[in-house]
């Protein structure tokens, strides 16, 4: 959907109306009863993600990638292939990579030793700069 959304141009307050029309049956009914049973007014599309990961993905999968993200280190890998596999275990720790710095200062602690030292000198906060 991520990548729907920025091919589409889809604004941040419509990313949960432009979602919600592709779920149907079981979703679809489900959807209508998480979204009666929330406080705001307003479901944000983090909101959305939460909710929704918490029905469809077990708490312990969900733990299970967490403790991948956690764990990963590029040891073996070029950094390309770090980045995208950063990437991929990130969506699951949002509350830990939520900001840009945040993100930049978890990338780096995941780099090899020798590069990771060489990056210390710069003192760079945002992510791009650390990739």
């Amino acid at each position: 959907m991520e990548k729907a959304f920025t091919l589409a141009v889809v604004s941040e307050e419509k990313k949960v109306d432009y979602v919600s029309n592709f779920l149907k049956g079981k979703a679809n009914y489900w959807w209508e009863s998480a979204r009666a049973s929330e406080e705001e007014e307003v479901i944000t599309w983090d909101r959305f993600k939460k909710i929704f990961l918490d029905k469809y993905f077990s708490s312990y999968m969900q733990t299970q990638m967490e403790l991948k993200f956690f764990q990963l280190k590029q040891e073996g890998m070029n950094v390309r292939e770090y980045e995208k596999k950063f990437t991929e275990l990130a969506r699951f720790v949002g509350d830990y990579v939520d900001t840009d710095e945040k993100r930049a200062k978890r990338f780096q602690q995941g780099l090899k030793p020798w590069l990771r030292r060489r990056l210390d000198a710069f003192e760079l906060t945002t992510y791009a700069e650390v990739v």
